[in-house]
Formats: C-alpha cells, sequence, structure tokens
C-alpha cells in the first residue's frame, strides 16, 4: 500500500427513487443492489466496496427517506439513521428532474442532524434538456445546508461519475485497506438471489405487489458446477397470491426464468431455482418474520 493511501466509510442516502442503488452498481462495478422504478425497493443498507491504488472507499446505500407507515418501513428508516452514524462522508443524493417538496427537506434536515460532511449529488442529468435547469435546485439546497461540493451527474450513464469519486477521494483521511482489492460487497450469494428474485417480482407485477411480498430462501447449495435454490415468495393475502402465479403458472415461470438467467450470468455457473408463493397475513408488521430475513442478524454481524 502506498503513502497517503486514504479510505473511509460513505453513507448514500436520499428519498426512493433518487437512483442510490444505480449508482452504487455503478460505483462497484456489479450489480449488488437490485434497481427498480418503485419505491423503496431498498429495504436495508447494502455495502460496497470501491477499491483504487491510491484510495478504498466503503460506500453503504440505503432505504429510500420515506414516512414510515408500517414495522417494516420503520427499521427501514432506523437503518437510514444508523448509516449517518460515525461515517467519514454522507452523500445527498437527489433526483435533478423532481420538484422540491418536503420530503426533500426531510432528507436535508436528516443530513444536517449527522454533523458529518455532505456532498450533494444531482442525479439524472441524462435526462434534463438543459444542465442550467439545475440552478435553481441546487440554490434551493444551497440556502438550506452548507454542502461540501455540488455534483451533477448521472449513474445511469456515468456522467460526472469519476468526478463524484475524486469529491470523496479527496475528502477521506489516511487510512488502512479495510477489505482486500477483490471485495466488492458483504452481502452473502444466498441473499443477493432472494433480491434477485424480488426484483423480477417488482418488475413483473403491479403497483400494489412490490410493497407486499418478500423473498426467504429456503435452501440453497452451491456446487462447482450447479447452484440450486429453493426460494419462497411471500404475499399478504390470497388474492396476491394468484396474482402472483398468475394464469396457468405463467407469470412465477417468468419471474423465475428471468431471476434464474441473471443469476447465471452473475456466477457463471448454471442455477436451478425453485420458487413457491405462501400467504403470510401481515408479515410487514410481524417482528419475528422481519428479523427471519434479516440475514446479518442471522450471520452475527
Amino acid at each position: 500500500m502506498s503513502a497517503g493511501f486514504v479510505s473511509g466509510f460513505v453513507s448514500i442516502v436520499g428519498r426512493p427513487n433518487a437512483g442510490k442503488s444505480t449508482l452504487l452498481n455503478r460505483l462497484v462495478g456489479s450489480k449488488v443492489a437490485i434497481v427498480a422504478d418503485k419505491p423503496q425497493t431498498t429495504r436495508e443498507v447494502i455495502q460496497g466496496v470501491v477499491t483504487r491504488a491510491d484510495a478504498q472507499i466503503v460506500l453503504l446505500d440505503s432505504p429510500g427517506i420515506h414516512q414510515p407507515r408500517n414495522r417494516l418501513n420503520r427499521r427501514m428508516m432506523r437503518q437510514v439513521r444508523e448509516a449517518l452514524e460515525a461515517r467519514d462522508l454522507v452523500l445527498l443524493l437527489v433526483d435533478a428532474t423532481a420538484r422540491f417538496g418536503r420530503g426533500d427537506e426531510q432528507a436535508v434536515e436528516m443530513v444536517r442532524s449527522a454533523s458529518t460532511p455532505a456532498l450533494l449529488g444531482l442525479n439524472k442529468i441524462d435526462r434534463l434538456a438543459r444542465k442550467d435547469e439545475m440552478l435553481g435546485l441546487i440554490e434551493h439546497y444551497r440556502r438550506l445546508f452548507g454542502f461540501e461540493e455540488y455534483l451533477p451527474l448521472s449513474a445511469l450513464t456515468g456522467e460526472g461519475v469519476e468526478e463524484l469519486v475524486g469529491a470523496v477521494v479527496e475528502r477521506l483521511p489516511e487510512g488502512p485497506q479495510y477489505f482486500p482489492p477483490d471485495h466488492i460487497t458483504d452481502q452473502p450469494l444466498r441473499r443477493l438471489a432472494a433480491e434477485i428474485v424480488r426484483e423480477k417480482v417488482i418488475q413483473e407485477t403491479g403497483e400494489e405487489m412490490p410493497y407486499a411480498t418478500a423473498v426467504g430462501i429456503d435452501q440453497f447449495e452451491e456446487g462447482r458446477r450447479l447452484i440450486r435454490v429453493e426460494a419462497t415468495i411471500y404475499v399478504e393475502r390470497e388474492g396476491q397470491k394468484g396474482i402472483m402465479i398468475g394464469a396457468r403458472g405463467e407469470r412465477l415461470k417468468r419471474i423465475g426464468t428471468l431471476a434464474r438467467q441473471e443469476l447465471e450470468a452473475l456466477v457463471g455457473r448454471k442455477v436451478f431455482l425453485g420458487l413457491h408463493v405462501k400467504v403470510r397475513q401481515r408479515w410487514r408488521e410481524s417482528e419475528s418474520f422481519l428479523e427471519a430475513l434479516d440475514w446479518r442478524r442471522q450471520m452475527g454481524s
């Protein structure tokens, strides 16, 4: 490790659909977080690690900042607050195409309460016809909080992302390399498999289903040539089970095919994926069920 090596922990926070997970995947260079165009896709803090010759950045992608309406949402917001604690830097990511609202004020208030240096990332500039459309938004944020820097970017296309990395690196303290160079996330493959299934559920079902759906892994066997996965998709009502399965089982089959194909591309091995659907009423309000889905708690981390 060269002299002057810097390292640190950077929390990515923001409203739902700001593009936090897309940015994390872009920075890491691999898919470690699922992505969908529906709010509350990210339900827990996801770690991504970027290692360069001169720095190691440990990124923490958090759930979107929102008003909690059930026990699951309260757990998600607790994880956001924890992500803001004892960090070297905070990145507040905002959608540069969206109108500023009360939720954005709440996000700034949470960043202010952290008493940690913060950058403002203005995402989705690829959707703006003119970049000067951001000037009023930047001024609005400038009046609310003294961000270290205001960085226009597109997590989707990569525009401005290298400038963001540079802004992060120059503000990190000298420190050790916390993880090996090839480490990109703390998520085990078992957990990522569950998340990829949930991503396909979100993409293939209607507005209500993503919020009422959870995925648990019942069996995970990793062989040299084949990975065998048995997973259960939980819904809250019997009618949702029918929607999830679809006519003649076609929707569930498509969800399974898409998830299997993505897993195979990710791991470079054949994957057998068995999917089942079960009704678990009011699971979003069940602390014991939510604990059972918490893989970090299961691993004692």
